[in-house]
């Protein structure tokens, strides 16, 4: 039997192997070509929806407060999201000029959004009684944004998952000492069923967030997740797929397509090894990602807007995070946010999608941002600030065609410091000296938008 099962495990191993080689061997025009819609994209919603809508004070509120599985079995026997219509998440999503989402189908509390074959944990068993991830997939999708699943690696409520640091019941040395002979390895097997199913029955699925790896003591890594094997397995399953970075796989070929810096702002455009690299931030509208009732540190539509305008302007992603509440509604602090978002997008839109961080020869203004248009050849001013008659743009001499506000389409007026001896149109203007910028001619008044743009065309 002995001699059976390793040649059986060598089997195995040899046909791993080339899922293994095929994934290092990916080339960097074939990964840009794979990621492209993510990178043209910029801008998407995160879902955080679970139990912990329930109890309304933070997703991580059965670890925070030590609930034990008993007592949080009360929220499992009250979810019954009534007024769920994914439809109208999908609608309010497409118009905050969102185009693609990551729902939690299972965060660490363990509940699953969806039927799953493997656990009575599940939607499908609470009062709702119905799977909430397939209507929302295909309500998303009739709008045209992407799909995107997140799938925590955590898992607070299995009965086989070890107590680790982050357990609820760390603490709890009665409770450790009962579960000392949890066994890691029959979690991960559970761990990877649930992904097979989630890759295999809901039709394409274009982004895949694992959440996550905390290695060191009384941690997990890699080998509690089984990780290459797993992500072995996604990528046979979804080749298209794009993966984040919390598998623990930094270090090997195909174990990651993005880097993911949480509730912060990269100083610059996120590099690994010296090398720009693909990356998303993942911000929410507050301080908790599930719905918090009495959180009062909500940011302004125009925070948000200002957020996102400056993660693509270092070559980003922004993944913004909505927490429905338990009834299945965005509650309206959240709506309101998304609204007027939207209307800033609608407007301005082309200054986000497709767009990047400008070439280092054009100098970035005084209170603004620029983001850039590689294939349409124009770059976007985002004037945080509105100066008073005259905006300089260092860099750009001798490089702009013509200029005008993005909002309307009304031209901007401005002189070319290279082209010296010209007769300016500001008082009292130096002529004869030649420059690196061009002068802008502003409005006295800025644009009654939330963020005004100058759309730059490049010679």
């Amino acid at each position: 039997m002995r001699i059976a099962a390793a040649s059986s495990l060598l089997i195995l191993i040899s046909l791993a192997l080339p899922a293994i080689a095929l994934a290092g061997q990916e080339t960097e025009a074939p990964r840009e070509a794979r990621m492209e819609w993510w990178t043209e994209a910029r801008f998407g919603m995160f879902i955080h929806w679970g139990l912990y809508a329930l109890p309304a004070r933070h997703e991580w509120v059965k670890q925070r407060e030590a609930i034990t599985d008993e007592d949080y079995q009360r929220y499992f026997d009250q979810f019954n999201p009534d007024l769920y219509e994914p439809q109208e998440w999908a609608r309010l999503a497409k118009a905050a000029g969102m185009k693609y989402f990551v729902v939690t189908t299972k965060h660490h509390e363990g509940f699953c959004l969806w039927d799953s074959q493997y656990t009575d944990y599940k939607a499908t068993k609470t009062p709702y009684g119905k799977d909430l991830i397939k209507p929302m997939v295909e309500a998303f999708r009739a709008e045209g944004l992407r799909v995107g699943f997140y799938h925590s690696l955590l898992d607070w409520h299995h009965p086989d998952y070890p107590v680790d640091r982050h357990h609820p019941m760390f603490n709890n040395l009665e409770f450790r000492a009962r579960a000392k002979d949890r066994d890691v390895r029959k979690y991960a097997e559970y761990l990877h069923n649930q992904v097979r199913e989630l890759l295999t029955e809901f039709g394409t699925v274009d982004c895949l967030f694992m959440d996550y790896s905390f290695p060191g003591e009384n941690g997990k890594d890699r080998n509690d997740w089984q990780s290459e094997k797993l992500i072995r397995m996604i990528r046979e399953l979804q080749p298209q797929i794009i993966v984040n970075d919390r598998l623990d796989l930094l270090d090997v070929p195909g174990g990651w397509d993005y880097r993911t810096p949480e509730q912060f702002m990269p100083r610059e455009w996120v590099e690994m090894d010296g090398k720009r690299i693909p990356w998303e931030t993942c911000q929410t509208f507050s301080g908790s990602w599930g719905y918090h009732r009495d959180e009062a540190t909500w940011k302004s539509v125009r925070q948000l807007v200002v957020m996102l305008i400056e993660t693509v302007s270092k070559g980003g992603n922004l993944l913004l995070n909505v927490g429905p509440t338990a009834r299945g509604t965005f509650d309206d602090r959240a709506v309101a946010r998304l609204e007027g978002m939207g209307v800033w997008m609608k407007d301005h839109g082309r200054s986000i999608y497709g767009c990047t961080q400008a070439p280092d020869a054009f100098k970035i203004p005084q209170n603004s941002l620029l983001t850039y248009n590689p294939a349409a050849k124009r770059i976007y001013v985002h004037v945080l600030e509105w100066p008073m008659g005259a905006l300089y743009l260092d860099g750009f001499a001798g490089r702009v065609a013509y200029a005008q506000l993005l909002d309307d389409a009304s031209e901007v007026k401005f002189i070319d410091q290279s082209r010296a001896g010209e007769i300016g149109f500001f008082p009292g203007e130096r002529k004869g000296d030649k420059g690196e910028a061009i002068i802008l001619r502003l409005p006295v008044r800025p644009p009654d938008v939330t963020v005004p743009v100058i759309e730059l065309f490049l010679k």
